[in-house]
């Protein structure tokens, strides 16, 4: 094997488990819950949103860090960092020690995310390396495509299993980094905003707090108002450092552009949408139709599994038909997805004529989302912030998944027999409202010219290009 391959597969590894534990965590939930007696829904929510929340806020941050002091040790120390929390996670005693230590993941996932790109790139010559973001890119839908089965199979030895199974795997990649990865760094790249990324992260967590508890605390009582109140004004400290500060969290220049804006826009708004309708679904299908685990798992399956079929060739069609239109269509195929849902999903099980369908149109409509979301996110930037697009779109990703499943928390509440099914249903609306408004905002992007995107001979990682340093 060829050490090209050898680094290929050492850096997927990495990604892979930073984004399985986006949907494996899902099919666990049921599971999670079960073991925790008498804790609350919203309580429960965190396990997922700590992650997304915590991801979101330093994915920019981490890659400039890595960028300044060296990809490989960025890459490593990400592993490091979740392959011992995931161990924590699997050993936490308390709801409480999950969620911190789910906190705790969310670092080495941001570490590990953007550095892959940027470790891989330079492994691969100029022509070959959209094939390299090919490959980076299938990866993360192998990934979603795995969770619910692979979850599922994992539970069934205990929901602690779909973290134990990172550690081994993780020490495994940590081993083969040291030896395979070579260094690189960017000279003069300026120091990350982390108190920016500080300030981001407290406000996001202040508005999903609101919004999880907003309907067992009271609407209008002085804790949510000043939640709201608090969120806002984090904020504004946020859009007011991103403009003054010399390495922004969220660069104006960038968000100034159109396209950009709309695609993180409408991908902040579609992913709360796909969020809410993985957790949903889980739900779903253990709580009401009492199906296991591992069945809920092999049942929701086929959604990720078209969604990674359908990626490659949804980019295809973009860059033939145009982004805008595909991605309109996609995210159309999500709402339709949705309504069916809401329309034919009863009390009693019917999988092939009420949950398949809809899961086959949602998987195929995410597949179509992905790559259009992608390419307005980066296509009208220089090569050398091709990687800061592809971060931002990730941060908007993360931010509206943690968005989505609070919306939902607080949707669902705590039904009893009589209205379960209403609950859902209004779930599965707001799945749909969300793939709707998301349609329009990809619709309104405009023309996208793919090609423009082209990758330089060493294409830096979320900084601006000053000379990079390299080491065997």
């Amino acid at each position: 094997m060829s050490r090209r391959a050898k680094v290929t597969i050492t850096l997927s590894i990495g990604l892979f488990m930073a984004s399985l534990d986006l949907f494996i965590v899902n099919i666990a939930f049921p599971k999670i819950e079960h073991d925790f007696t008498g804790t609350s829904l919203s309580t429960l929510s965190w396990v997922l949103n700590a992650y997304a929340i915590g991801y979101a806020a330093l994915l920019v941050p981490a890659g400039r860090w890595a960028d300044r002091s060296g990809r490989k040790r960025a890459f490593l120390t990400g592993l490091g960092v979740f392959s011992l929390s995931s161990a924590a996670c699997a050993a936490a005693p308390s709801v409480g020690v999950l969620i911190a230590a789910r906190a705790i993941q969310s670092v080495g996932a941001a570490l590990m995310f953007p550095t892959s790109l940027g470790l891989l790139l330079p492994e691969y010559p100029p022509e070959k390396r959209h094939a390299a973001i090919g490959i980076w890119a299938a990866v993360g839908g192998i990934a979603a495509a795995c969770g619910p089965p692979v979850g599922g199979l994992l539970v069934q030895a205990g929901w602690r299993w779909v973290f134990i199974v990172n550690v081994p795997i993780g020490i495994a990649a940590f081993l083969a980094g040291v030896r395979l990865l070579g260094e690189r760094r960017e000279l003069g790249t300026p120091r990350p905003d982390v108190a920016g990324a500080a300030v981001f992260t407290a406000a996001i967590a202040a508005l999903t707090l609101a919004i999880v508890e907003g309907t067992s605390w009271g609407w209008g009582g002085a804790r949510i108002v000043g939640l709201f109140a608090a969120a806002v004004v984090l904020v504004g400290v946020v859009a007011y450092r991103s403009v003054n500060h010399h390495s922004p969290l969220i660069d104006p220049a960038i968000v100034r552009t159109r396209s950009i804006a709309l695609a993180n826009i409408g991908g902040l708004i579609f992913f709360a949408g796909f969020a809410a309708m993985l957790l949903c679904n889980v739900l779903f299908l253990t709580g009401v139709w009492h199906e296991s685990v591992l069945i809920a798992g092999l049942m929701i399956a086929p959604g990720p599994a078209m969604a990674a079929t359908f990626a490659f060739p949804g980019g295809l069609l973009g860059q033939r038909f145009g982004q805008r239109y595909v991605g309109f269509a996609g995210a159309l195929l999500v709402c339709a997805g949705g309504i069916w849902w809401r329309t034919h999903m009863g009390l009693a099980p019917n999988y092939a004529g009420a949950q398949l369908p809809a899961q086959l149109l949602t998987g195929i409509g995410v597949g179509l989302v992905l790559p259009t979301l992608s390419a307005a996110a980066t296509a009208a930037l220089p090569p050398h912030r091709f990687a800061t697009g592809t971060a931002m779109i990730g941060t908007s990703r993360q931010l509206g998944s943690a968005l989505g499943v609070a919306i939902l928390v607080a949707i669902l509440g705590s039904p009893d027999k009589a209205n379960v099914l209403s609950v859902y249903r209004d779930g599965w609306e707001f799945v749909a409202g969300c793939a709707f408004v998301a349609a329009f905002a990809l619709l309104s992007v405009g023309r996208v010219r793919v090609a423009g995107a082209q990758l330089p001979d060493e294409a830096p990682l979320l900084g601006e290009p000053a000379g990079e340093v390299l080491a065997a």
